[in-house]
């Protein structure tokens, strides 16, 4: 049997009407243009309106990614649906968008906070290189709004609502999911939660009166986890690849903090214009966030067919999820020969990292206390 590959066919995004600008927030909470802007590079967000739920947001990225693969509803096996904010508790807003679409097909809902779609791809691309489906939607998407307290300035500045949408098709052609990554360290859990809601603390009149529904993140704990998970996974699931950070043409992270991502461009020691941002025109998306930005680097000519690209995303849980895949079809890199000078490259770059990242590590408590600090002025 001839290898299976399983690649990004086709893309689709959805973002509401409404813009919310840093101005618009310091109307309604403690905060200025300024201090969100040196503290996050966030300028603007999207936030629903009144006719937008997760299921039609869902939708209308789906319909768009369909369209670009030159695919219909009917022709899919499987659309999995990565979110925190569903329409309801039950049913599954996956069933809810395969009614919608007038798809035929099964369908599940997929939670791993921000991580969620890249969890949702390789879990796609594991379905197709065994074989089992060949066309697979994979949507992140997320109204993370409807759970935040816009009297807490240390949450309600960093999100925003969108949709994006991806098909991942079986192919004989190389190409598509060359090497990933998934972790958890649940350990840190309650560093990005919301109180009452579940079934350990229901709604409840208390739940009100302490504003207990709303998202509670404790800010530093999750920076310096992001800021250890992004560059060291990246580089992991890289040269799991066989490739080198040089090797590759887009890194797409996940768009949190334009902090983290320059700290994971020094960590790397990969200049910080090979590192696609977004994050000022929508804030944090959750699990919408890397693959809207996937589909805007597509729409602005940043990736074209055979282009190599390592998307890392991070969040409650703690979750993170990297993948490494090749745009269109390409060759495979010259690591992969045992014998070659492309081999030597790579090994003497890793053999640096693995030196530099140690120091790094070291230096690591420091930054994230002086960043503490300045947050905190």
């Amino acid at each position: 049997m001839s290898q299976r590959y399983a690649k990004i066919t086709g893309w689709g995004k959805y973002v509401p009407e409404r813009v919310v600008t840093n101005d618009d927030l310091a109307r309604m909470v403690d905060t200025s243009d300024e201090w969100i802007r040196t503290r996050t590079g966030i300028r603007e967000r999207r936030l629903r309106t009144e006719n937008d739920t997760t299921s039609s947001m869902s939708v209308a990225a789906a319909q768009q990614a369909l369209a670009v693969a030159g695919l219909t509803p009917g022709d899919l096996d499987l659309i999995i649906v990565a979110t925190s904010s569903p329409d309801y508790l039950l049913p599954s807003v996956a069933s809810q968008v395969q009614d919608m679409l007038g798809a035929r097909c099964g369908a599940f809902a997929l939670v791993a906070g921000c991580s969620g779609w890249v969890y949702g791809l390789v879990t796609a691309s594991q379905y197709i290189q065994s074989g089992a489906y060949n066309r697979i939607l994979v949507v992140g998407v997320e109204i993370i709004s409807f759970a935040l307290d816009f009297t807490d300035r240390t949450t309600c500045v960093l999100f925003g609502d969108a949709a994006a949408a991806t098909v991942v098709e079986a192919s004989d052609e190389p190409g598509g999911m060359l090497s990933f990554e998934l972790g958890s360290d649940g350990s840190g859990a309650m560093a990005l939660y919301v109180p009452d809601g579940g079934v350990v603390s229901p709604i409840s009149q208390r739940t009100v009166d302490e504003r207990r529904q709303y998202l509670r993140m404790n800010g530093q704990e999750v920076f310096k986890f992001a800021v250890r998970t992004l560059s060291s996974s990246l580089k992991r699931t890289i040269y799991d690849a066989g490739l080198t950070p040089d090797d590759i043409d887009l890194f797409i992270p996940h768009q949190a903090n334009a902090r983290i991502i320059e700290s994971a461009a020094r960590q790397m020691r990969v200049p910080l214009d090979k590192f696609y941002m977004n994050l000022e025109r929508y804030g944090n998306t959750s699990a919408a966030s890397v693959p809207l930005a996937l589909v805007e680097a597509v729409e602005e000519g940043r990736l074209k067919d055979g282009d190599l690209v390592a998307m890392c995303a991070f969040g409650a849980g703690l979750t993170w999820g990297t993948a490494v895949i090749q745009m269109g079809t390409g060759e495979i890199s010259p690591a992969h020969s045992l014998f070659s000078l492309g081999r030597a490259r790579y090994l003497a770059r890793r053999t640096s990292d693995a030196v530099l990242d140690s120091a790094q590590s070291a230096l690591l408590p420091l930054y994230t206390f002086w960043y503490g600090r300045r947050k905190k002025s």
